[in-house]
């Protein structure tokens, strides 16, 4: 996972789109808490500037909200699947 962890390096914005129930019980030190049935009405926390990687418990919900924030205007959408990825 060395491309995530320039990425991080970087100043990516880490977006977690699980539940907060699954937030709760671990997470990514650093990564914001918006889950998928949330983004529609959160995108404008997120910068599209600045890249971003998505990631939830498996990476389907990861994979749309990518596609969502594509849609948006976000220059650089990365899916990391399951948020274990980046520990």
């Amino acid at each position: 996972m060395g491309d995530f962890d320039q990425l991080k390096a970087a100043g990516a914005q880490l977006v977690d789109v699980r539940t907060p129930a699954e937030f709760g019980q671990g997470s990514v030190p650093g990564s914001v808490n918006i889950p998928l049935d949330q983004l529609q009405l959160r995108v404008a926390e997120i910068d599209p500037r600045i890249p971003v990687i998505v990631f939830c418990a498996s990476g389907g919900r990861s994979a749309m909200a990518k596609q969502f924030l594509e849609r948006e205007g976000c220059s650089e959408v990365h899916n990391a699947g399951p948020w274990t990825n980046l520990l």
